[in-house]
């Protein structure tokens, strides 16, 4: 082999101006392969192969309900259910008007069953409970229906007085809504009118939604060019959001999230930044660089072969792969990263040939004699232990392993042909001073002289690397890697904190409605669950006794609906004169009230309203009746409810609850207790235990975390297994083989108790950093091991470690890039990477040595100072 590469080496500087060209002509035409044929695959579904079960059922999930991909929801919450309600249509109607930006848009929660026929789906004692708050509602509907304006309030309110007069009626029962209206007509007199919400005092109705909250959801225009495909329609939302009036008046909030806008802000937070990173660390690797060869001459043939390998490998994903995806974007900081370390190997041991041998042609053969099978041991060893995860289903890293395991069979060929054709053209000058590190000979007689100690401390170390390691945890949320302060990110884990809303449902697929209820029933005797839905939700079982039930109150409470046939609206002198009986029937009645009594508070409410302006009174009589005429229609509107058929339901509701065959949709939510990876764990395993075929984003992620680890155990083993023949191959020696595998281990344990003591856990990001250690171990500890074999008893003295040193710096710097990522995944990849490195440094430049110090029967003679 030795033999092969110096020849390799001397034919390319022999030829160093027709390898230059030969090597411009591939990077162009790599070029023109990345730029016709290279993508950026922003969904992350696609991170896992197909063929693996969960993701089957994700994809056909996905094919049966197309609607809940793709994304954008707007999350409406207001002071009152009727503005939340009013803004959410207005955000509606403006979104479905620009087809530009949005394919369409949509409130799930109005419709005809919702609206007409929504109060048969509410459980029969709730809707007997609605019922009675209705039927006790019915004094103040009369002169409201009839009279729905301010005046009709006021008189409502002097009925009141009148019960208390004369039937010294208890107003208990009505003390809420009283202290509503007092406090609306409070915020009226003090010259900023708000909406009445007549929906909490009337009464409320299935189509209330808790906390005020309604949700619209929005399909963009995806541009699948772009690395944020999405972006323009939220940047479109976010204008129509900031136009609406009820948000101008700060009384209604619209946040956003969904699975475009996610995934649109972590592909940004890649991108973020990455100017002004890429810039500091091009400086940095410069520096050192220039410290580690103190040569223009040299470090510019580096960084030409470097850009050369980068884009030889671009070219190479485009031809073979023809995508980036999250993880494999990385591909670049990583190639820069490790690939710098066999240029820096080959040209500090070229500055050490240069010391006796002056002559370029000689030093690049001697240098190739020294250093050409380390460096490719090197190569091999880390790109083995990127390939290892080729062959895992976690296609994310796969197609990361492929391209950067084939970059570093790329670079390696760079360093041995396009390397020495360029130093020959640049024709570095003689060499003159020492290459070793300042120190490294003192350095190595105190590990000699304390090798027993030293190794101690290591196997102390490495007992507590192994205790790290079982113990270090695994997150599988992915979300955990999302920028928490993102506003996708603050809306959606607000949404989590409510089982109804939370994100990580299951999914279910049934034949038909009879056994959605009989698995239903089974679901929700189970602690884990918050609340099961389906298509029988909608189709409640016992419809006949909650219409008699309706029908009753219809016969009641309807001809205390009717509406005059035309409203007048009060001028602002009716209003006063109302304003002024309403007190005077209230003080009629004063001595019989309460100190604490909402008339009271009504009233002084009403003495400062009665001397507003006229301007604030129209204005004021509006917004207490804003929603009035509304709600009077909505209360109309459910007592004609008519029987629910699975026939009838609207298109809307079937589309979400059937799929095309006539299959049965059935989503299970879990509680607040499943809210941690353990409880979402427990919840998967609580609802496969009934139902095995379950699916949906909570066996996705639980499904997806196995997958993730089964990967790394695979690809940990194969990268094991396929360095060891590396170096049993090249090296044709068991211990020396044993030694270096024996200081990855080492290098793995001291990785593991780093990581612990960082509170890192491992995610599906920076799992890749662990099978690279093996890689990047391998690099630094051959060259060591094969310096020992040629009788070089130096370690930190030698001219080998200054080129790790300043080889483990410059990738550190790479590493270090991905570390100040606004991507929490990336970023933690980075400081996963930084800890492994530093455990190399470490067992490279200490364990190492004393390791084989200790295996010398007779102990070699160190150099001296």
């Amino acid at each position: 082999m030795i033999a092969w590469i110096v020849r390799l080496i001397d034919l390319s500087r022999r030829h160093a101006w027709l390898t230059t060209a030969c090597f411009a002509l591939l990077v162009l035409a790599s070029l023109g392969l990345a730029n016709s044929r290279l993508s950026v695959d922003t969904d992350t579904d696609h991170m896992f192969a197909s063929n693996l079960p969960w993701r089957q059922h994700q994809i056909e999930y996905g094919k049966q309900f197309p609607q809940f991909d793709d994304l954008l929801v707007a999350v409406v919450r207001g002071a009152s259910d009727e503005e939340t309600a009013e803004t959410a249509d207005q955000l509606v109607r403006q979104a479905q008007a620009d087809p530009r930006h949005f394919v369409d848009a949509s409130r799930p929660d109005v419709g005809p069953l919702f609206q007409r026929d929504g109060l048969l789906l509410l459980p029969s004692d709730e809707l007997a409970k609605l019922i009675d708050s209705l039927m006790t509602s019915q004094p103040l509907l009369g002169p409201l229906a009839s009279d729905p304006t301010a005046l009709g309030l006021m008189h409502t309110i002097t009925l009141m007085t009148l019960g208390v007069q004369q039937m010294g009626s208890d107003l208990s029962s009505y003390r809420k809504p009283l202290l509503q209206v007092a406090d609306s007509l409070q915020n009226a007199a003090d010259g900023h009118p708000t909406p009445l919400s007549w929906n909490a005092l009337l009464g409320p109705s299935v189509t209330q939604q808790q906390d005020n909250v309604h949700f619209v959801l929005l399909h963009p225009q995806l541009d699948h060019d772009s690395l944020q495909p999405g972006k323009a329609a939220t940047d479109r939302l976010q204008q129509i959001i900031r136009t609406l009036p009820d948000v101008k008046s700060h009384r209604v909030t619209v946040d956003y999230t969904g699975s475009v806008a996610l995934s649109d802000v972590q592909f940004g937070a890649i991108t973020d930044g990455i100017v002004l990173s890429t810039a500091v660390s091009l400086l940095l690797l410069a520096l050192w660089l220039f410290l580690a060869l103190r040569s223009w001459r040299l470090i510019v043939p580096i960084l030409i072969t470097l850009v050369g390998g980068l884009v030889l490998t671009l070219g190479f994903a485009a031809l073979s792969i023809g995508r980036l995806n999250l993880i494999s974007i990385a591909f670049a900081v990583l190639f820069v990263g490790l690939a710098v370390d066999f240029a820096i190997q080959f040209t500090v041991r070229l500055r050490e040939a240069r010391l006796t041998l002056p002559e370029l042609a000689e030093a690049l053969r001697v240098t190739g004699r020294r250093s050409g099978v380390q460096i490719t041991v090197a190569a091999l060893a880390t790109a083995c232990g990127f390939l290892s995860f080729a062959p895992t289903s976690f296609v994310g890293v796969a197609e990361l392993g492929i391209i950067a395991g084939v970059g570093m069979i790329l670079a390696l060929f760079c360093t041995l042909t396009l390397l020495p054709a360029l130093l020959t053209l640049f024709h570095p000058r003689d060499e003159a001073a020492e290459v070793a590190l300042p120190g490294g000979a003192a350095a190595d007689r105190l590990m000699h002289r304390h090798q027993r100690a030293l190794l101690g401390i290591f196997t102390v170390l490495s007992a507590l690397g192994l205790y790290s390691a079982i113990t270090l945890p695994f997150d599988a949320n992915p979300l955990h890697t999302q920028d928490p302060n993102s506003e996708p990110m603050r809306t959606l884990m607000g949404m989590a904190a409510d089982p109804a809303t939370n994100p990580f449902n299951i999914d279910i697929l049934v034949p038909d409605l009879a056994q959605a209820r009989q698995l239903t029933a089974k679901l929700e005797k189970l602690p884990e669950v918050a609340s099961v839905l389906s298509a029988a939700t909608f189709v409640p079982e016992d419809q006949d006794a909650k219409l008699d039930q309706l029908g009753q109150a219809q016969d009641l409470l309807l001809p205390s609906l009717q509406s005059p046939t035309q409203v007048q609206t009060p001028t602002p002198a009716a209003f006063r004169a109302a304003i002024a009986d309403t007190r005077k029937d209230i003080h009629s009645v004063w001595d019989k009230l309460p100190a604490d009594s909402p008339l009271r508070a009504i009233d002084r409410a009403l003495a400062k309203l009665e001397t507003t302006s006229d301007a604030n009174l129209a204005t004021s009589a509006q917004a207490l009746v804003r929603f009035l005429p509304a709600q009077l229609n909505s209360l109309r509107e459910v007592l004609n409810a008519q029987t629910i058929t699975a026939q009838n339901l609207p298109a809307a509701v079937r589309r979400n609850w059937y799929t095309a065959d006539g299959r049965v949709h059935i989503q299970v939510s879990p509680t607040v207790a499943a809210q941690s990876s353990e409880g979402l764990h427990h919840f998967v395993k609580a609802v496969q235990a009934i139902a095995p075929e379950a699916g949906g984003p909570a066996v996705t992620t639980i499904a997806s975390a196995d997958t993730i680890l089964h990967a790394f155990q695979q690809a940990g083993l194969l990268a094991l297994v396929t360095i060891s023949v590396v170096l049993l191959l090249i090296l044709r020696n068991g211990r020396d083989a044993g030694n270096v595998l024996l200081t990855l281990l080492v290098s793995a344990l001291l990785t593991a108790l780093f990581a612990r003591l960082g509170g890192m856990s491992i995610n599906y990001a920076n799992i890749i950093a662990l099978p690279l250690l093996l890689g990047v171990g391998v690099s630094f500890n051959v060259y060591f091991v094969m310096n020992w074999r040629a009788g070089i008893t130096d370690f930190i003295g030698s001219a080998s470690a200054r080129a790790v040193l300043f080889s483990a710096l410059t990738t550190g710097t790479a590493f270090g890039s991905l570390a100040l990522s606004h991507d929490l995944g990336m970023a933690s990849m980075g400081r996963l990477l930084l800890l492994s490195l530093a455990a190399v440094l470490l067992a490279t430049f200490a364990f190492l040595p004393v390791l084989l110090y200790a295996q010398r029967k007779h102990q070699p003679r160190l150099a001296q100072d």
